[in-house]
């Protein structure tokens, strides 16, 4: 290499892959992370490639960019940051981890090296042009923040009173987004907390029931990892049943001072409604009732019955592979995202209404990364936070709910989920205590039959 100032050389992309690596430890997650990563990383290449007047410029940048960066990350775990793994989680969790990473960073900083290093005649240059088209279409696509379609009127202008938008709240070290649509911001406000780790949901409460825009201000969380709080997953302290329900309660003493309400209503699905029946049993003052929906109750023994249910399903359909997966793993819990994957991947096919639908995540409440890394969120989330709820068990933790307390659920609700809930809602101890079941639902009654289930949530409004 000719003109080689091998400081500089090493010192911008080592610098500058320190620095991503702290601000962004799982890569840009934002448009505005994304549009700022690709500016410095061409940046740092046409820095280099000018020090070094040289086509290695193109490889001895990134490839110093990338080792600070994995270097400086390792105390972050998590999937999307650990080695490699063969299996399709796997897979995905590289190509949305590492690759999208690699495209928003590596690519420029190739591009700026090449520019810089002057090699731009002839077939160099058409091939150095083609990549920076590339980059130039990536950082548009980037670009695109997420966003809500107003409440419109007859007219089709906005509604006079009507609030929709995209907020952020502030937890303390970290942020999280909510989406809050209504057609009167007087209205009673319900409090929607999502299901599983990583759960992005926003798209589905919008499309599938916006009946109850008519009747409630509709907040919808993304927690702590999931969708618009993906960032905050790695901020402090780290991800738990305790700041679950701490999120909970800082999202609701939010809307209570927005709205000008003492108490709202609170609505949980799944893995979320064991955050949703803590934050109510600790404090009722806040709430008019709560709605549990999917209801979780002892997650180990939920997993201990899926277990049993798919390894039975594995041998009546003679799926040999997925049966040695499972008797080679033994029965639940685990210490990995890894070791659960034959669950996950194949509960959709177990049992009936268990999986969403790729349009829950499709939508303009979510930016274009955000959907790339639907489900890293949920890989590094599961995670994170996941070993911390096996310790729950609403039987002993929440023997009664000094609110109201309804249950949606479905006829074809999972049996490992069904049959805790069914003790525990025989021993709970409420004021006000009903269970609607809806006949045709399996795990997500709420979205399944969203008709019936803005009725119900009628008939709960007027109880309240």
């Amino acid at each position: 290499m000719r003109r080689m100032n091998p400081w500089i050389v090493l010192a911008a992309p080592i610098g500058w892959g320190v620095g991503a690596a702290l601000w962004t430890p799982r890569g840009p997650l934002t448009p505005a992370q994304a549009l700022w990563s690709i500016a410095l990383s061409a940046a740092v290449g046409v820095v280099v490639g000018r020090a070094t007047r040289s086509r290695w410029a193109m490889l001895v940048a990134p490839v110093a960019f990338m080792a600070a960066v994995e270097l400086t990350r390792l105390p972050v775990s998590g999937p999307s940051v650990d080695a490699p793994h063969l299996s399709a989680f796997g897979l995905v969790a590289l190509v949305a981890g590492r690759g999208v990473h690699g495209l928003l960073t590596v690519l420029p900083m190739i591009v700026g090296a090449a520019y810089g290093a002057g090699l731009t005649g002839r077939l160099r240059h058409t091939a150095v042009a083609l990549l920076a088209a590339v980059v130039a279409l990536v950082a548009v696509a980037v670009a695109i923040p997420a966003r809500t379609a107003p409440i419109v009127g007859e007219d089709g202008s906005r509604l006079p009173g009507s609030v929709a938008e995209l907020a952020t709240v502030d937890a303390g070290a970290y942020h999280l987004s909510v989406l809050i649509r209504g057609h009167d911001v007087t209205a009673p406000v319900l409090l929607f907390v999502p299901g599983s780790p990583g759960a992005m949901e926003m798209g589905s409460m919008r499309r599938r029931l916006g009946g109850l825009e008519r009747q409630f201000v509709v907040a919808t969380l993304d927690r702590r990892g999931g969708g618009g709080s993906y960032g905050a997953l790695d901020g402090s302290p780290p991800v738990s049943t305790e700041t679950g329900v701490a999120d909970t309660l800082a999202v609701t003493n939010y809307l209570r001072t927005r709205f000008h309400q003492d108490r709202i209503f609170l609505l949980a699905h799944s893995g979320g409604s064991l955050l949703g029946a803590l934050a109510a049993a600790r404090h009722p003052e806040l709430y008019r009732a709560y709605i549990g929906t999917g209801q979780a109750v002892d997650l180990p023994e939920s997993d201990r019955i899926c277990y049993d249910d798919i390894l039975a399903w594995a041998r009546s359909t003679r799926n040999e592979g997925l049966e040695q997966k499972l008797v080679d793993r033994g029965p639940p819990p685990y210490q990995d995202f890894y070791s659960y994957e034959p669950i996950v991947a194949n509960t959709g096919a177990v049992y009936e209404g268990s999986g969403g639908s790729i349009d829950d995540v499709n939508a303009a409440e979510y930016s274009l990364l955000a959907r790339v890394h639907t489900l890293n969120s949920m890989m590094d989330t599961w995670h994170t936070q996941y070993p911390s709820m096996q310790s729950v068990d609403l039987r002993e933790d929440v023997p009664r709910l000094a609110v109201p307390a309804y249950f949606v659920q479905g006829a074809h609700e999972m049996r490992g989920l069904a049959e805790p809930f069914a003790q525990w809602y025989a021993l709970l101890d409420a004021p006000r205590k009903r269970l609607f079941v809806f006949d045709t639902s399996g795990h997500r009654p709420m979205f399944e039959q969203p008709d019936r289930f803005v009725d119900t949530m009628s008939q709960i409004l007027a109880e309240g």
